[in-house]
């Protein structure tokens, strides 16, 4: 199975600009299970997918799907075999989509795509700022995903969150990391410029589903009110890229509900209108 295999055959490595790599992970979910079925939800979703994504055609660059990542062993291991996977695309200068599988895992293609350079940043659209040192124990926690990053000296920017502890607001505040909660966005809009001038021009977006409103994505492990309308979310993201290239994304935290298909399909859909913006922002201005 392969992503939108309705509209475009299965690339080749080398042809393919985007890498599709689902990564069935699910190993320190807290509240409501499911994440492990999350990338096989979005590749079936995505056959009902359009070529068109409301702007480009980003299928026409290449798509190829990888087989799914081993999450057999410890979380460490499993992030590692995530991490070689994007480092071969890095190398070749293509665009890693991690389909998720709980949070945690963007870890993996941070650290690959580290080891490769250091020239960039990474933006962030959730309801959780994921900024604890452990939660429940675990250091590896869906939880600990940005403190973690953030540990490595990458910048980060945070946008629509709404539920954080004080650990967290307290090392945001210390550090310094930019961000733009939901109640921000419910009550101001968006700013002219989104991202700190000084921000890195080169990205990785992570977008955990939950960032978006219940409304509009209930089938997700912990749920938040007051989250981020489709469009908010699709201007913010091409904000994001406006004068900066995408590097790498992942799409995380679905938790397919077979009642609810319908936030399987947003999830697809979502992935491929990031799909599209990573393309734009690599084309001449």
């Amino acid at each position: 199975m392969h992503f939108l295999a309705s509209e475009f055959p299965q690339s080749t490595v080398e042809d393919a600009l985007f890498h599709i790599i689902p990564m069935p992970l699910e190993q320190s979910v807290s509240y409501g299970g499911g994440t492990a079925l999350g990338p096989e939800a979005i590749l079936q979703a995505s056959y009902q997918l359009e070529a068109f994504d409301g702007t480009s055609y980003p299928g026409e660059f290449g798509i190829h799907t990888t087989d799914a990542i081993d999450c057999s062993g410890d979380a460490e291991s499993c992030f590692a075999n995530l991490q070689a996977a994007c480092t071969t695309s890095y190398q070749a200068e293509k665009i890693p989509v991690t389909l998720g599988g709980e949070h945690s895992l963007t870890i993996a293609p941070v650290r690959a795509l580290h080891a490769i350079r250091q020239d960039f940043g990474v933006v962030q659209i959730d309801a959780h700022a994921d900024l604890r040192d452990s939660y429940e124990g675990d250091p590896n926690s869906h939880a600990c995903v940005m403190r973690r990053i953030h540990e490595l000296d990458i910048p980060i920017f945070q946008v629509g969150i709404r539920n954080l502890c004080k650990e967290e607001i307290d090392y945001r505040a210390a550090k310094h990391i930019g961000h733009l909660d939901a109640r921000q966005i419910h009550r101001n809009g968006f700013p002219a410029s989104l991202l700190p001038a000084d921000f890195p021009k080169n990205i990785y977006l992570t977008f955990d589903v939950d960032g978006l409103d219940t409304s509009l994505m209930p089938a997700t492990g912990t749920p938040e009110p007051g989250g981020l309308t489709w469009w908010q979310a699709l201007d913010a993201c091409e904000a994001f890229a406006k004068n900066r290239k995408i590097l790498g994304l992942d799409v995380v935290e679905l938790a397919p509900r077979p009642e609810l298909h319908s936030c399987s399909y947003t999830a697809a859909k979502l992935t491929y209108a990031l799909m599209g913006i990573a393309a734009r922002s690599r084309q001449p201005a």
